[in-house]
C-alpha cells in the first residue's frame, strides 16, 4: 500500500514500516509523486485549508486521512464516507501549552508595553511598573482534553487556582460543563480558550461571554479564531476593560487595518503555538503508529467524531 506525507523529512522519521508500505512525499497536491490508484494512506499538510480537501475525492482506495493538526474542522464533513479521519491530538499539548504559559506571563508582566518602548530607546519603569503577576491568579480552561491538561501541569507551579470546563461534565474530574460558564466567567482572573472549532463552539465567545468577565481579566485564545466573535471581542476590547493574548484570528491573516493590530491591550501572535521545531518528530512518530496499526488491522487512535 500507498502512504503520502507532506515533508521530505518524514521518511526518516517513521520508524520501521511493514513490509509492502511504499511511502512517496507529496509537497505540492498539484505535482503527485505517483498515480493516486493504491494510495491508502494520506497525511495532508499541517494547517492545510479546506482547499486541500478536494485531493481525497482523487484518491479512489484511501481508507485514512491522519492531521498533523490537533484541531479537525477544516476536514470534518469534507471526507468520504468510509475514510476514517483522525487528528494528531497529543502531539502539540506541549508546544500549546508552552504558547500559553508564556501569553499569560507576557501579559501579565506587561511585556508587549515594555517591546514598544524598547523599539522606542526608551526606559519605561514609570510606565509599566508595578505590573500584574500570575501568582495567585483563578485560571479558567476551557477545553479540558490533553491541551488543557498540558497547560495546567504547566502552569501549576506558579500557584494558581484552575476551574476546568469541558463539552460534557465531569463531575468526578472536578470538571464542569459549558453551561455553567455564565457563573464560571466572573470569578476567573484568566479565561483559556482551547476547544476544537465546532457547530456548538462556533461564536462561542459573545457579546454575553465577555461581558460576563471581570474586570481586568485576560482572555488566551489558542483555539481557533472563529471560537470567538471578532466584533464582539473588538468592542469589548476597546473598553479596555480586559485584555486578550491570541494566536488565532478571524479571519486569519487579519488584514493589515484591523483594529486588533493597534490596541495596546491585545498581544497577538500569526497561529505559531504548535510551529516549533519538535513538531515533525512528534507528529511522524505518531504517523509510523497508525500505519503500523492500519497495516495490522488494529483500530486507529485519534479518530475524530463529532468534529472531536
Amino acid at each position: 500500500m500507498k502512504v503520502w506525507i507532506p515533508h521530505p523529512t518524514g521518511p526518516d522519521l517513521l520508524g520501521e514500516l511493514p513490509p509492502g508500505v511504499t511511502v512517496e512525499v507529496v509537497e505540492d497536491p498539484t505535482r503527485l509523486p505517483s498515480a493516486p490508484a493504491g494510495v491508502r494512506f494520506w497525511v495532508p499538510p499541517f494547517l492545510a485549508g479546506a482547499d486541500a480537501t478536494a485531493l481525497v475525492h482523487e484518491l479512489p482506495d484511501l481508507a485514512v486521512v491522519q492531521l498533523l493538526s490537533a484541531g479537525a474542522d477544516a476536514w470534518t464533513g469534507r471526507v468520504p464516507d468510509g475514510v476514517t479521519l483522525c487528528d494528531a491530538r497529543g502531539v502539540h499539548d506541549p508546544s500549546t501549552a508552552e504558547w500559553v504559559v508564556t501569553a499569560i506571563l507576557a501579559q501579565l508582566r506587561g511585556f508587549p508595553a515594555l517591546v514598544r518602548a524598547q523599539a522606542r530607546r526608551e526606559w519605561a519603569y514609570d510606565e509599566v511598573a508595578p505590573t500584574d503577576e500570575v501568582e495567585g491568579k483563578r485560571v479558567l480552561i476551557v477545553g479540558a482534553g490533553s491541551i488543557g491538561t498540558a497547560v495546567r501541569a504547566r502552569l501549576a507551579p506558579f500557584e494558581v487556582t484552575f476551574t476546568l470546563v469541558a463539552r460534557t461534565p465531569r463531575p468526578e474530574q472536578g470538571v464542569h460543563g459549558v453551561g455553567e460558564l455564565p457563573a464560571l466567567l466572573p470569578e476567573a482572573d484568566v479565561v483559556v480558550l482551547l476547544v476544537p472549532l465546532t457547530d456548538q463552539t462556533r461564536g462561542l465567545v459573545d457579546a454575553g461571554f465577555l461581558a460576563a468577565m471581570r474586570d481586568g481579566a485576560l482572555l488566551v485564545n489558542a483555539a481557533r479564531g472563529p471560537v470567538a466573535v471578532t466584533d464582539a471581542l473588538v468592542a469589548e476590547l476597546r473598553t479596555g476593560r480586559i485584555s486578550a493574548a491570541l494566536d488565532v484570528t478571524d479571519p486569519e491573516p487579519l488584514p493589515p487595518d484591523h483594529p486588533l493590530w493597534t490596541m495596546p491591550n491585545v498581544l497577538l501572535t500569526p497561529h505559531v503555538a504548535g510551529s516549533v521545531r519538535g513538531l515533525l518528530p512528534r507528529a511522524y512518530r505518531l504517523v509510523g503508529e497508525q500505519v503500523r496499526r492500519f497495516a495490522a488491522g488494529e483500530p486507529l487512535t485519534n479518530a475524530v467524531v463529532d468534529g472531536y
